[in-house]
């Protein structure tokens, strides 16, 4: 199944969406200017209700940025500021939010592994002020929001289902522009795919990603990234099928040529998947050689 990536978003860097009202909720986008390999055009930054305002995901510390973001918020009040995961280019520019506003952060929790353990590209500095298990909850002015733990690409990665309005801010689990990284050990590929299960079945007809532009059709897109990763375990098993291989090996055979930028994070995504096939007893690594072979 091919997935239909949306590769056009002209909203520009700055500028404020009307995404509409739903539910009787009023939404608003702002795109920070960081775009990259990974990050697209930019982070998304949403505005939830009017006159007292929930803020998701403010960003990376950027100046340009924030002060968008307050000319957005002329007039309003900030009520809350809600991160969805801790990576660099979503959760840093809280920190400045909430010293402007004095809203409370609300998060799953602080990143969950440490620098030393390969925790590199994450927020270690966000601990929310109110921590946000699975199920959990948060409201304001005519609006309320359902937290769901959806880990995979970031062990701590939350979305948001807006309640009665048929949208969810589905950050970076469902992106409409790529796939994911998964990036062990923060990243695991057996939850991310989970949690791509669970979010095709939900009910919402709009995904708000951290990247990119709005996804409508959302569960037919979800279950083509759900089919993609499948896809690339089924090649990536018939490939040590024919023998041992190392990761560095394994990336231009199951993935072509890439623009190099990307090919570490491929091999990231590639070791996900060997350590979910080792846990299910189909793969194991071979001691001393840095290769993987089949198992089971």
């Amino acid at each position: 199944m091919s997935i239909p990536f949306l590769k056009d978003d002209p909203l520009p860097t700055g500028a404020v969406e009307e995404l509409g009202r739903f539910g009787g909720t009023r939404l608003r986008r702002i795109r920070c200017g960081n775009p990259g390999p990974f990050t697209f055009l930019g982070t998304n930054t949403y505005l939830i209700g009017e006159g007292r305002v929930a803020v998701l995901d403010p960003g990376p510390e950027d100046a340009a940025h924030h002060a968008a973001l307050r000319a957005a918020l002329a007039g309003e009040t900030v009520s809350h500021i809600l991160v969805s995961h801790t990576h660099r280019d979503h959760s840093p520019g809280a920190a400045a939010l909430r010293a402007a506003s004095g809203a409370p952060t609300l998060g799953f929790g602080p990143h969950q592994t440490p620098p030393e353990a390969g925790g590199e590209g994450a927020d270690h500095a966000f601990t929310p002020d109110i921590a946000l298990a699975d199920g959990g909850t948060v409201a304001g002015e005519g609006w309320r929001l359902a937290a769901l733990h959806t880990p995979g690409h970031c062990a701590n990665h939350l979305c948001f289902a807006l309640e009665g309005a048929g949208v969810l801010f589905s950050a970076d689990h469902v992106m409409s522009w790529s796939t994911s990284v998964v990036s062990p050990p923060d990243g695991d590929m057996a939850a991310y795919m989970a949690g791509l299960a669970r979010l095709a079945a939900r009910p919402e007809a709009l995904f708000l990603p951290g990247h990119g532009a709005p996804l409508p059709e959302p569960a037919r897109f979800t279950r083509a990234l759900l089919a993609h990763r499948q896809a690339r375990e089924d090649s990536l098993r018939a490939a040590l099928a024919e023998g041992p291989a190392t990761v560095a090996a394994l990336v231009p055979r199951l993935y072509g040529a890439l623009d190099p930028r990307l090919v570490p994070a491929a091999g990231r995504s590639l070791l996900a998947h060997l350590r979910k096939l080792e846990a299910e007893g189909l793969a194991r690594p071979e001691p001393g050689s840095g290769a993987w072979a089949a198992a089971g």
